[in-house]
């Protein structure tokens, strides 16, 4: 086959119509269109600062306002009116930090904001990130203060402004907002485009990227298979390859021109029509940086902790594991077996994990399981440290589902007290005052996360500690007592129920989530079933036996729920975890040193992977749909009332 010949081989097409649409084009149409339209929508819900009723007289510097402080970026010089008209706005609409968008934001620079930020739900969000166009930030002295930030700071660069307003919301969670200053110019600042195609360097879009916690990289790659998918649809797709180029080309003008909203890009008419060439540019440049300063950065850090790690295996990790358990833990009995055998598909970590099940009561026990030191050793770096970030970014978008798990005490009355028991950062927590604003809520675990949420305010007060350590302190402190993928953590989980029993008051209630190891999915994915998630769960508990166990305990039960309580992840956590099994981490500081040749295969999996991880998204779509309707999960949640005078 000629080159000429494969250029011009039709695509499969879609009717519309009487006419017919190649489908890459009709998906690039789509998409695009939607981008401009959302774009569009959420440009004209952008708040406005009022213009202020008399211009104060010039100064040098900006006068004082009591509580609040306005950091800048370098070259960015606002005048006093609009500190204080900003000033007023955040104290009437009851805002603690703020940040302030010129009105000639660049167009890149906007478009890559508004796919970020919904303003009309931005606020609402409570465990939404913290974005912003990286200018000009208002800031409240108190949560300056709390976030343990100094003010006085000479100017910072953009990216270490995105990466504080990103901090500070975490400090003002239902307090934090963004809004246009007409009189706030964009001046000169070396800033790339936040998510767009920009003109900055390829370093400082790197940059700009990591402070928002984006990969560069990836997001580099995406942006240039999407050019060369364009280009393929122009030279193989006629007129409507021509029509989805088109479209691109004219999206800054089409979501920004005109009176769309508030924003009035200076820079509108190069943007739209240098576009293509632009964004070309600076995704090889992007592309270019990340590769330089990710492996540098990446073994920097590998460093670091490399020779603990090599210390620490240099005796084999049999020593993390005790002696094999001769009966069940749960029931006594002797009949055991092995549910399946698994290594640390997580972190990819040396070691090899048994799951064994009680052919009495069906109860699934990590066997051998891990020393304390061993525990210590495989949760290291994964919810703090290297993961830290990551896990923090996934417990972030669970907000659906810890507002599911707090509506299921609707029924049963106004709580007073809550504590949550394993809150990590107190995520949870956080999301749960949206739904009980006037309930005292606070946090217990191990970690030093739950001091954090202390100060972020997440949390009233944390414990730092195990639960059984505080029965005494807590007893009969709480109305609600809850263990949210909790107790599979634990080495004795009936000790935990023990405590929790003792810590509520009379008539207050226990509220439970755990994986459910008689799921389907567990005998249809096998090892690569994500809630077997070993090293870490040393416990997995059938609904059955949670029930009898809190029946001895003077509980209640009220409230089971299985479909309501389903993690749609089987398929995508099955192909992570395969894609781990056959290429972990190549900078990972428990393994080899990297080589091109395992970068090569890390690489290779990846991309391999991306039409598995597409195909699972659906097939967890639809399991979930099922799930619902069924009643039938991977994971169950359970409400239960305390006895008892």
């Amino acid at each position: 086959m000629t080159l000429r010949t494969r250029l011009t081989t039709p695509a499969p097409t879609t009717r519309l119509g009487l006419r017919e649409v190649p489908w890459t084009s009709a998906v690039l149409l789509a998409a695009l269109g939607a981008g401009t339209v959302r774009a569009r929508r959420r440009l004209r819900t952008l708040p406005v600062l009022p213009a202020p009723p008399t211009a104060p007289a010039a100064s040098a510097g900006l006068p004082r306002a009591a509580g609040w402080r306005l950091l800048t970026a370098q070259g960015v010089e606002p005048d006093a009116a609009t500190f204080l008209t900003a000033c007023a706005y955040a104290d009437r609409e009851g805002l603690r930090v703020l940040d302030l968008l010129p009105a000639d934001l660049a167009a890149e620079r906007a478009l890559g904001l508004l796919r970020l930020v919904d303003p009309a739900g931005y606020r609402q969000d409570r465990l939404g990130e913290g974005r912003g166009a990286g200018y000009a930030v208002l800031v409240a002295e108190e949560v300056l203060a709390r976030a343990g930030v100094d003010p006085d700071t000479p100017r910072r660069d953009p990216a270490e402004l995105l990466a504080l307003v990103r901090r500070l919301k975490e400090f003002a969670a239902d307090a934090t907002g963004l809004a246009v200053a007409p009189a706030l110019s964009s001046g000169h600042p070396r800033h790339s485009s936040t998510t767009g195609t920009g003109t900055g360097t390829g370093t400082g879009r790197v940059a700009e990227l990591r402070a928002q916690g984006l990969p560069p990289g990836a997001l580099a790659a995406a942006q240039l298979a999407g050019l060369a998918v364009l280009a393929g649809a122009v030279l193989r797709q006629g007129r409507w390859g021509a029509a989805a180029a088109g479209l691109y080309w004219l999206q800054p003008y089409l979501a920004l021109g005109g009176r769309a909203g508030p924003l009035r890009p200076a820079d509108l008419a190069r943007a739209t029509a240098a576009r293509p060439v632009r964004s070309l540019g600076a995704g090889l440049r992007t592309a270019a940086a990340a590769a330089r300063t990710g492996h540098g950065a990446a073994d920097t850090a590998r460093a670091a902790s490399a020779a603990a790690y090599r210390a620490e295996l240099a005796g084999g990790t049999d020593r993390f594991l005790e002696p094999r358990r001769r009966d069940c833990p749960w029931c006594g009995s002797r009949q055991l077996g092995v549910r399946v055998r698994v290594p640390d598909l997580l972190q990819g970590k040396p070691g090899r994990f048994a799951l064994e099940q009680c052919g009495d009561c069906g109860h699934v026990f990590q066997n051998p399981r891990l020393t304390l030191e061993g525990l210590d050793f495989y949760y290291r770096d994964f919810y703090d440290g290297r993961g830290g970030e990551g896990a923090g970014t996934v417990f972030g978008r669970l907000g659906a589902a810890y507002r599911a798990r707090a509506e299921m005490l609707r029924p049963y009355g106004t709580p007073a007290s809550w504590l949550d028991v394993g809150t990590g950062h107190g995520h949870f927590c956080n999301a749960a005052r949206a739904v009980w604003p006037g309930t005292r809520f606070d946090g217990l675990d191990m970690g030093d996360g739950v001091l954090e949420a202390e100060r972020r305010g997440w949390v009233a007060t944390g414990f730092q500690g195990q639960f059984p350590e505080f029965a005494a302190k807590l007893a009969g402190r709480y109305e609600v007592v809850s263990m949210y993928h909790y107790l599979e953590h634990t080495r004795d989980p009936l000790a935990e129920l023990d405590t929790a029993a003792e810590v509520l008051a009379p008539g207050g209630h226990l509220a439970i989530e755990l994986p459910d190891p008689e799921s389907r999915m567990a005998r249809l994915l096998g090892s690569a079933w994500l809630p077997w998630f070993q090293p870490q769960h040393q416990h997995l508990i059938p609904a059955a036996n949670l029930r009898e166990a809190l029946a001895g305990r003077g509980f209640t039960v009220l409230a089971e729920e299985h479909g309501a309580a389903h993690q749609g992840n089987d398929f995508f956590g099955a192909v992570a975890l395969t894609a781990t099994r056959l290429a972990p981490d190549p900078d990972r500081p428990w393994g080899p040193p990297a080589t091109p040749h395992s970068r090569a295969l890390a690489g290779a999996v990846r991309v391999a992977a991306l039409p598995c991880f597409a195909g699972a998204a659906v097939l967890d779509a639809l399991r979930t749909a099922a799930a619902r309707r069924t009643d039938g999960g991977n994971a169950y949640r359970m409400l239960a009332r305390k006895e008892g005078p």
